[in-house]
């Protein structure tokens, strides 16, 4: 059996990953949405440049990104570092500009964790749009990552989007 080296996202601490074939995957997916009076090309740009993340985060986990790293396609990734000053990965998996954004963390140059951001913006007027945020865990193996991944809840999530509201209605 081959040792999980240091960027490896392979449970270190002997516990089984069987766990997550336990849990309903409905609960797996959690999401919230809210209506924003803006554009949704203001809207996405709060979403797709990392250096505003931490602006509007309601899981009060993030803490810096460098600026001109703001993704243009569903290819790349791009690096921020958590308030407990680890740095994460977070690699594109799907991009539309102006309407859909998703990335996956891992360590910096390891493989995705197994979680899934995603972002979807629904143009609805003039200067409104309806914007979705969702938190998928399904890939998700790491026990050790369990009890975050469960602790992520559509409260969270629609946190994230009342920061987002308020700053791209200022």
């Amino acid at each position: 059996m081959t040792e999980p080296t240091p960027n490896s996202s392979a449970p270190t601490d002997g516990a089984d990953a069987s766990i997550f074939d336990t849990i309903d995957p409905a609960l797996k997916v959690v999401s919230a949405e809210l209506e924003i009076a803006a554009p949704a090309s203001e809207i996405f740009e709060l979403i797709a440049d990392p250096a505003r993340h931490p602006e509007w985060d309601g899981n009060d986990n993030l803490g810096t990104a460098a600026q001109g790293q703001r993704p243009t396609s569903a290819t790349g990734s791009f690096i921020t570092t958590l308030i407990k000053g680890v740095d994460r990965e977070n690699h594109i998996v799907a991009f539309e500009e102006g309407r859909l954004i998703a990335w996956k963390p891992s360590e910096v140059g390891g493989e995705p964790f197994g979680q899934k951001w995603t972002w979807e913006i629904e143009v609805t007027g003039e200067r409104s749009s309806l914007v979705r945020h969702t938190y998928d865990w399904t890939e998700l193996r790491d026990p050790q990552r369990l009890p975050r991944a469960q602790s992520t809840t559509s409260e969270n999530l629609l946190a994230s989007l009342e920061r987002l509201k308020a700053l791209a209605e200022s």
